[in-house]
């Protein structure tokens, strides 16, 4: 919820349009994300959503428009480039090393942050054996943070699609996000599992990392947003407190529906 200091945002989307030949998946999108908020992108299949997180993070270029994270252009980076600054994201279909067990799915994101040079790597040097002790037991700490580590050592390829998401948020926070973007995390979770993962939404909160969530389930959306922003054919229609968007007459009737209210 708290802001910078100066008031500058962590994340600023002006003007962004994407088009595919002559189809138009974002048509004019501008909003800022400020450090401390979770912030949702909701709206229909197609709506647009996980094109504005493909041009946030790198994977997609906008046709026009600028994007900007703590003040540097995106424009002339990588995602690779743009994940080592800080602003890291899950996918949809869950990406996991699926032949590795769980806990070494966590270690390889961590060993991208390591420091230990090759040959330290190779000669098993004492550099390289203090360094991985460390990434072992952070390792440890993300899997009781997401609560799988009951499932450290079992294959990834083996987690229940819900478990397997969880996992996914492992791998990026283990990446040293400082803005997390979650696409669909709670596909595939039943009512306990959301439940316990709004729980985990608010302790990386806690952290002090920034989170820009698309997601379907509406009462996980509302009851974690600082705010919604509601994308409908390429489009914001709404940007407002979860009150605000529940309550929107456009929001209804494009997206939410008449039963809104009592989902809320």
């Amino acid at each position: 919820m708290s802001a910078n200091s100066n008031n500058t945002p962590l994340l600023q989307v002006k003007n962004v349009a994407v088009h595919f030949g002559g189809l138009v998946a974002i048509s004019d999108m501008s909003f800022d994300l400020h450090k401390g908020e979770l912030l949702s992108l909701i709206g229909p299949n197609g709506a647009g959503k996980t094109t504005a997180f493909n041009v946030v993070t790198g994977f997609l270029r906008p046709t026009k428009g600028t994007l900007h994270y703590k003040g540097v252009s995106l424009a002339e980076h990588s995602p690779h480039e743009i994940a080592a600054m800080g602003l890291v994201r899950t996918f949809q279909r869950t990406s996991l090393f699926s032949n590795e067990t769980v806990f070494d799915n966590i270690l390889t994101g961590l060993h991208l942050q390591g420091k230990a040079s090759f040959l330290d790597t190779i000669l098993a040097l004492p550099s390289f054996r203090r360094e991985e002790k460390h990434l072992k037991d952070q390792v440890w700490e993300l899997l009781d943070f997401v609560g799988l580590a009951h499932r450290a050592k079992e294959q990834s390829i083996s987690l229940p699609y819900g478990e397997q998401r969880l996992l996914g948020v492992a791998i990026a926070m283990a990446a040293r996000a400082e803005l997390l973007l979650l696409d669909e995390p709670a596909a595939g979770m039943n009512g306990a599992e959301t439940a316990r993962f709004m729980e985990i939404l608010q302790k990386i909160r806690q952290r002090g990392i920034t989170i820009l969530l698309v997601e379907h389930d509406m009462p996980l959306v509302m009851g974690v947003s600082d705010r919604v922003i509601v994308l409908n054919y390429g489009k914001i229609i709404a940007n407002g407190t979860p009150a605000e968007i529940q309550n929107n007459p456009d929001v209804i009737e494009a997206y939410l529906g008449q039963g809104v209210k009592q989902h809320a």
